[in-house]
């Protein structure tokens, strides 16, 4: 027998062979797989995908596999330098800047003018849902992947991909869309339109803006992300301190030359028109997830992450709502500029001056928003990697620095051959809602986490569990799609909302719990995460049905990719009968009270023979 501490301190990282370099360049790095060896086992691998797919489906991981063995292929450990002080201002950093300084103007002009905060409330009490979910994860599982782990362990390998994808993809667009932005306020600082420094073509509408200044501001906060995690963070204390100076200007000097007037009407596009506007600032929330990636770089993660985490995201949201309010309060919703539209707001009111200081703050929040994403999506590409969903080389953490630097470089490259070409008019609905499908996956991961766990959890207790989920699942997307249909009409709602409260009350009432958090846990289970589900399906489905069909187009384009590559990468893995990996199967201790070592090639492979037999 062995502890589950004995099991992590065996896959702890080992160093990396010092007679080989970081930089790698050789097709084994990139598909060391044997699906990969040759054309003839390739074509072999897509003639066994039926049989493959089926065994990633039941393919589950363990928190200790997480925690040692995909850490082990990064080779170098990256250094614990965090504290929750870093966490919470990383939060600030992360967070405070891109949506604020960006979506607010846009969507009070298009879709929700005065009531506009009310969509940062409802916003940012779903946001807060989540944030609970993630807390918990983050705090029994304190690994870079974030929510492609916690995912990877409860629902599985496919449904860790899907979320895998959609991570790549947030990342790619998010830092693709505020590096835009970065210079649409660089070119109000300087008394020019915002789109003067862009270069204009005949290209295709929303993509005939070329955007080399967003560009260079990719390039160099990735390369201060590179150089060091706790480097970044003292450049994130200073910049968001002053962005914080900046936000209390303009709430102060805002509501002092704010008008009530100009909230009249206040809500001149109706109820529906302040939900889309809340699916889309929900954007403004998103960064909240980079701080779970850094689990694996902090101190003490079960202090540490919940203080940085909701406490950051409580402040946050009363910031958003008093600077959308101030910001309607100012000038008639008509009269708001999508660009820039708090410089615009003041200088509207005579504070010509003033426009300069909130360009610059706006600015510096957009820089510590992508620099605290350059590091939180680095860490979820590399373990991400480590899974081999993507070429292992991206996992490799640099011997010096500690830091994922290929990985940094991959999201870099991407997102500034994005930011060149595209609008953030093209971009925020498809970020919206991949970042909504994704939260609603981890609310749905919480309640398996504690309602069901192999070999404890008797089958008609698992039966009861999945019908009632399937119902809060149905009810809330029933709820949503009612709501675009004909947000006007009831009777819909006189059947969903029942059949959303008696499937998470049949959970409560007719379902175990099957695993309590050790340290940390979501309170009120399983309403919080169920009303989580709800909300997130309800977001998305306040949003445009063009985001739904880029939404699918991308899908389908990242499922093609798994079941050419992804799929036979992972399986191979799984099943690489040279490498014995003893692991401590935590789930099969807490059934038993003890702690199981198991031998295996990979925790997936050991988790589908539980499922075969």
């Amino acid at each position: 027998m062995a502890s589950l501490e004995t099991a992590q301190e065996q896959y702890a990282p080992k160093p990396s062979d010092a007679g080989r370099s970081y930089w790698r360049w050789h097709k084994d790095d990139f598909f060391p797989e044997p699906s990969f060896a040759s054309w003839g086992a390739y074509r072999s691998a897509l003639a066994a995908t039926p049989a493959r797919l089926r065994d990633r489906f039941t393919g589950r991981s363990t928190d200790a596999i997480e925690l040692g063995a995909l850490r082990r292929r990064s080779e170098n450990e990256m250094r614990r330098c965090l504290t929750w002080w870093d966490l919470t201002w990383f939060g600030f950093g992360s967070v405070i800047g891109a949506g604020i300084f960006v979506l607010t103007g846009q969507e009070a002009h298009d879709h929700a003018g005065p009531a506009i905060v009310l969509s940062y409330v409802v916003s940012g009490l779903s946001a807060m849902l989540s944030v609970f979910c993630y807390t918990e994860f983050a705090v029994e599982i304190p690994v870079a992947g974030g929510s492609f782990a916690y995912l990877r362990v409860e629902l599985g390998d496919v449904a860790a991909f899907i979320a895998a994808a959609n991570l790549i993809l947030e990342s790619i667009i998010g830092t693709a869309a505020v590096a835009r932005s970065w210079t649409s306020y660089l070119a109000s600082l300087i008394n020019k339109p915002s789109s003067a420094l862009r270069i204009h073509t005949s290209l295709a509408e929303g993509y005939n803006e070329l955007d080399p200044v967003a560009v260079v501001v990719i390039a160099v906060t990735a390369t201060m992300a590179i150089l060091s995690a706790k480097g970044t963070s003292r450049i994130n204390w200073v910049a968001s301190a002053v962005h914080v100076v900046v936000i209390l200007f303009v709430i102060v000097f805002g509501f002092i030359h704010a008008k009530p007037s100009n909230l009249t009407p206040f809500m001149p596009y109706g109820v529906p028109g302040v939900f889309r506007a809340a699916a889309i600032v929900y954007f403004a929330y998103g960064g909240f997830d980079n701080i779970a990636t850094m689990a694996e770089e902090t101190k003490n993660p079960s202090r540490d992450i919940p203080l940085g985490l909701l406490g950051s995201m409580s402040v946050i949201t009363v910031i958003y709502c008093l600077m959308a309010l101030v910001l309607s309060m100012m000038q008639p919703y008509t009269a708001i500029d999508r660009s820039a539209a708090y410089s615009v707001a003041f200088s509207n009111v005579g504070m010509h001056w003033a426009q300069y200081v909130v360009a610059l703050g706006a600015l510096k929040g957009m820089t510590t928003v992508m620099l605290v994403g350059a590091l939180g999506q680095a860490r979820y590409t590399t373990h991400i990697a480590r899974s081999h969903i993507i070429p292992p080389v991206f996992a490799l953490v640099h011997p010096k620095t500690g830091t994922p630097v290929n990985a940094n470089i991959l999201i870099a490259i991407c997102s500034a051959c994005i930011a060149f070409f595209s609008s953030l008019d093209v971009l925020a609905s498809l970020l919206s809602i991949s970042t909504l499908f994704i939260f609603m996956m981890m609310a749905t991961a919480l309640l398996v986490r504690r309602y069901y766990v192999r070999g404890v959890t008797t089958r008609t207790h698992a039966m009861r569990f999945v019908v009632f989920l399937l119902v809060i699942i149905a009810s809330s997307a029933g709820i949503a799609a009612s709501w675009g249909a004909a947000p006007d009409r009831w009777e819909g709602y006189v059947v969903l909302v029942p059949a959303w409260v008696l499937g998470t009350l049949g959970i409560q009432l007719m379902v175990p719990t099957a695993r309590a958090p050790k340290v940390w846990g979501v309170p009120l289970v399983p309403w919080l995460p169920s009303l989580s589900i709800a909300t997130n399906l309800f977001l998305m489905g306040s949003l445009g049905s063009q985001a739904f069909v880029r939404f699918g187009v991308c899908t389908a384009i990242m499922l093609i990719y798994y079941v050419l590559v992804g799929l036979h990468a992972t399986y191979d893995v799984a099943h690489d009968e040279d490498e014995g990996i003893e692991y401590t199967d935590n789930t099969a201790a807490d059934a038993a009270g003890e702690k199981a070592t198991v031998k295996t090639a990979d925790v997936e492979k050991a988790r589908a023979g539980d499922a075969g037999r």
